[in-house]
């Protein structure tokens, strides 16, 4: 798998919670390490959970599998290649396995064959150290359901977050899940909302920064209509909405906000990470794979 364009930033981010509402203060992308020194100090004599560790992550930009076995090979790959450029957590986008069902006609993968890709997956996290943030589908009964499955560094798992709003065309496929939760990893804590959700119902990331979320994770899958189109840049104003509500759900909430898709001709959203001021940071282009590293 190619991956194509690393943008490589680092960020420290200090944050106050009170009464619901957050302060953040932010150091220079570019932190010196006499900067990076005194917040290990900082973070070292506090307990209240305020200060938020040095993390980098990649948002994994990758093309849309075409089979179920192809999406484990790209998601491994991934893995190995984040790991060369000191990735403490990767995401995917969301059902990136298997693969995301709606309008496609294939033959799909049972549940004993989930299990023994995330087994994989595991494995890899564990032997590489990086943690992982898998867009993917689970079956709970009979019931089908969007999920994110997150594997902690030590390849133990975290646990999953279920997708609660559905988009009305998912209706006839999955169901929904029910209820939120804040993931947690050596002092550094992110929420997930899956795609809709993010979009369109604001309070998934709110309860999620409420909860002390520093990141909120939000993979999605762009459903494409005209495969010409290209956006002249992020949030474009001839573009849909998508971009703009990024760059809202982080200074609604004053967290950061990494969204992730597929790499796909004719995308109107793309893999980003948003300030907690609501300003880019950085995307990747439009339709390029690659992990974008920050």
């Amino acid at each position: 798998m190619p991956l194509a364009r690393f943008a490589t930033l680092s960020f420290v981010v200090f944050t106050k919670a009170s009464y619901g509402y957050r302060k953040t203060w932010r150091l220079p992308l570019h932190c010196s390490p006499k900067a990076k020194d005194k917040y290990e100090a900082l973070r070292l004599t506090r307990t209240d959970g305020y200060y938020m560790p040095i993390v980098r992550l990649a948002l994994a930009n990758v093309a849309s599998p075409t089979e179920p076995d192809e999406s484990v090979e790209v998601v491994l790959s991934a893995i190995k290649e984040a790991a060369t450029q000191d990735t403490d957590w990767i995401c995917f986008p969301e059902c990136f396995v298997p693969g995301y069902r709606i309008g496609v006609v294939r033959d799909w993968p049972d549940r004993d064959w989930l299990q023994a890709s995330w087994q994989r997956i595991d494995l890899l996290a564990k032997e590489l150290g990086i943690g992982v943030i898998l867009g993917t589908e689970r079956h709970e009964q009979d019931r089908m359901l969007i999920t994110v499955r997150v594997t902690n560094p030590d390849g133990t798992l975290a646990g999953f977050q279920d997708k609660v709003q559905l988009d009305p065309s998912e209706e006839s496929t999955y169901q929904r899940g029910s209820g939120r939760r804040l993931f947690e990893w050596n002092g550094f804590k992110f929420g997930v909302v899956i795609c809709h959700e993010g979009w369109r119902y604001p309070e998934t990331v709110r309860w999620a920064a409420r909860q002390g979320a520093q990141v909120v994770f939000h993979p999605h899958f762009d459903l494409i209509e005209d495969t010409s189109f290209k956006p002249r840049g992020f949030a474009d104003p001839e573009n849909t909405f998508h971009e703009k509500a990024a760059l809202c759900r982080a200074a609604e909430n004053t967290c950061y906000f990494a969204t992730v898709n597929c790499a796909l001709p004719g995308a109107t959203t793309t893999s980003a990470l948003v300030d907690p001021e609501g300003r880019l940071i950085e995307h990747q282009p439009y339709g390029v794979e690659g992990l974008l590293v920050t």
